[in-house]
């Protein structure tokens, strides 16, 4: 029996509603791979969900954050320069805080003050990226995994079968390898592109953060008029 021929078997003996099956009910028919995969898919969507709202937040720095902050170091204003930034809850506010707290020292030490908190800051950005970068290479072997053990739950059925094959009773295992692999692919290839969509958020971010630490730098450095 060629696998075409037990595939239009199948396809006889399945009710004419079969193909309008419920997503639920197709996720049943996957088998125990569908439970780590539903997880995964679950750990992904939350992950991408809340570093959105993290990335979205930390961008928001006001147009005329720079201004001000140059104002008022200019005129020597430095506890105004400092309630700028506290009022600002974003990396980069927090970065020049850090430099203006260190106003007075030479000029090394500054840039590394603002150096450390951007990069604690980085840290935070690209937290749980690693997951999602992991998600999106595990899923898919765990669908490899249930297309697996789908095929092996056929052929035990077909080493316990006398006589003809039936379809029917290979259906079962048929549907966990097909539906495991699909799923599988699906949360892979969502979690790949969340995670790349966030990185190249967090690089833009990141690219702010070091325009606008040397545009600090360079302001403590102009000659005082």
């Amino acid at each position: 029996m060629t696998v075409l021929s037990l595939l239009l078997q199948i396809e006889e003996i399945l009710p004419a509603d079969e193909g309008s099956l419920s997503l639920l009910v197709l996720l049943t028919k996957g088998g125990y791979m569908m439970i780590p995969l539903i997880i995964l898919w679950i750990i992904a969507v939350y992950v991408f969900i809340e570093r959105i709202l993290v990335l979205k937040h930390a961008s928001k720095t006001p147009e005329n954050f720079q201004n001000d902050i140059r104002e008022k170091v200019q005129a020597g204003a430095i506890n105004e320069a400092k309630l700028v930034c506290s009022k600002v809850d974003t990396p980069v506010a927090r970065m020049i805080e850090k430099g203006i707290s260190r106003i007075g020292a030479n000029m090394s030490n500054i840039e590394a003050s603002i150096e450390n908190i951007g990069k604690i800051e980085l840290n935070k950005l690209e937290k749980n990226l690693s997951l999602l970068a992991t998600i999106a290479g595990a899923a898919p072997m765990i669908g490899f995994l249930g297309t697996v053990t789908g095929m092996i739950q056929a052929f035990i059925s077909i080493a316990q079968e006398e006589g003809a094959v039936s379809p029917k009773l290979l259906s079962s295992g048929i549907y966990e390898a097909m539906i495991t692999t699909s799923v599988g692919l699906f949360v892979g290839i969502i979690a790949y592109l969340g995670y790349n969509y966030l990185v190249t958020r967090v690089q833009k971010l990141v690219h702010n953060m070091e325009f606008t630490s040397i545009d600090f730098i360079e302001l403590l450095q102009e000659p005082k008029k």
